[in-house]
């Protein structure tokens, strides 16, 4: 079985797009407790590249599509949601369906660059986590899984038979 861990960017100090010192800490701190990867995609936004760094990775890929969800997705699920919230929108059918479809598709084709029973890294932002999360496990139960994500927080989801088949939350405590 081969996984999927995505995860959020870490701390910055807004308005800004780069990491904070408090960023980079935390995101070395949760690098030192994950991977390897054999392959690394992260957003184009500087936030979420560095975090890969300071983490202790190197990104293989920059994808547009993780940077944002664009105002049509903002209008139906409005960031903070809860997983279960994101995957009631996504039962909608509207652009939060089109857009959770794919990054599902998205995240399909990373699998295919690992070898059986190894792993990807993709770090992107709130809101494009949970409904990448979401489209890939249509029919799941996200009621466990509490609130949206915090920083360095995200998903690990695990395929098997060309499909995400399980997932799990991942916390971090501060």
């Amino acid at each position: 079985m081969k996984t999927l861990e995505i995860r959020r960017h870490s701390i910055r100090s807004q308005p800004g797009d780069h990491l904070n010192q408090l960023g980079v800490t935390l995101a070395r701190l949760v690098g030192q407790n994950i991977g390897p990867f054999d392959r690394v995609v992260t957003s184009t936004l500087p936030r979420a590249f560095e975090t890969a760094i300071a983490m202790g990775f190197a990104v293989d890929e920059q994808s547009e599509m993780m940077s944002t969800y664009g105002r049509e997705v903002e209008k139906e699920a409005p960031w903070p949601l809860s997983f279960a919230d994101y995957a009631e929108t996504v039962l909608g059918g509207g652009a939060s369906t089109k857009y959770a479809h794919k990054l599902a598709k998205y995240y399909a084709g990373i699998m295919g660059y690992i070898a059986e029973s190894r792993s990807a890294l993709v770090i992107n932002h709130g809101g494009v986590l949970e409904l990448g999360v979401v489209g890939c496990l249509p029919g799941f139960d996200f009621s466990p899984w509490g609130g949206p994500v915090e920083y360095c927080e995200g998903a690990r989801l695990y395929w098997d038979k060309n499909k995400f088949v399980n997932g799990e939350v991942l916390r971090v405590s501060m």
